[in-house]
């Protein structure tokens, strides 16, 4: 009894999967034209040159800024040179006051009261221990400033190295996902979908 129900719901499955399988042509759908968009003589493939990401990080390392010529996007030059720029003249900075307030603190322990840091009346407006604390922080923004400016040169290299891989990608239409629109005239509705293009 229970093989006999087993059967009958199988055939029943198989002829309702037969009956709304599509058909080859469907008479109410839209068709559309299987025919390449582009023409094959209009596609250029360019020969990958595996050296290339190579070449813009060497020439990053090099001169900062040249790699990113190099993969022709000269707006990233000026911005390169700025955030390096900036990193060294932080870094001079700090090391300049560093200078001057190690030089007091010496002309201090020399026995001398002329050094910059003192006023008019023989009196310091910075104490010595004032002196030694000024030292720790230009000498930390010294290092935190010499840090910066590597990495930022580090980033100007990986940046032009990474752009070169992208620039080879292929975006051609023979790799292509985009959307699509279409209007069905026999139902008066409209369709959304993604077309994914694949061909060898």
């Amino acid at each position: 009894m229970l093989n006999k129900r087993l059967y009958i719901l199988l055939l029943c499955l198989f002829s309702a999967l037969y009956s709304f399988s599509q058909k080859e042509k469907d008479s109410t759908s839209i068709a559309l034209d299987q025919s390449s968009i582009i023409a094959n003589k209009t596609l250029t493939k360019k020969a990958i040159d595996p050296l290339r990401p190579s070449k813009a990080a060497f020439y990053s390392a090099i001169l900062p800024g040249l790699g990113q010529a190099y993969n022709k996007k000269y707006w990233k030059v000026p911005i390169v040179w700025g955030a390096i720029g900036a990193g060294v003249y932080f870094y001079v900075r700090n090391d300049k006051q560093l200078d001057r307030y190690r030089d007091a603190y010496k002309r201090r322990l020399a026995g001398f009261k002329d050094d910059e840091f003192y006023g008019p009346n023989d009196t310091p407006s910075i104490s010595d221990d004032g002196l030694v604390r000024a030292q720790q922080q230009f000498r930390r923004n010294k290092e935190v400033s010499l840090l910066v400016t590597f990495g930022l040169y580090a980033l100007n290299i990986i940046d032009a190295n990474v752009d070169a891989h992208l620039l080879q990608f292929n975006v051609d239409e023979n790799l292509s996902l985009s959307p699509h629109y279409q209007y069905n005239q026999m139902e008066n509705t409209s369709d959304l979908g993604v077309t994914l293009n694949f061909k060898f």
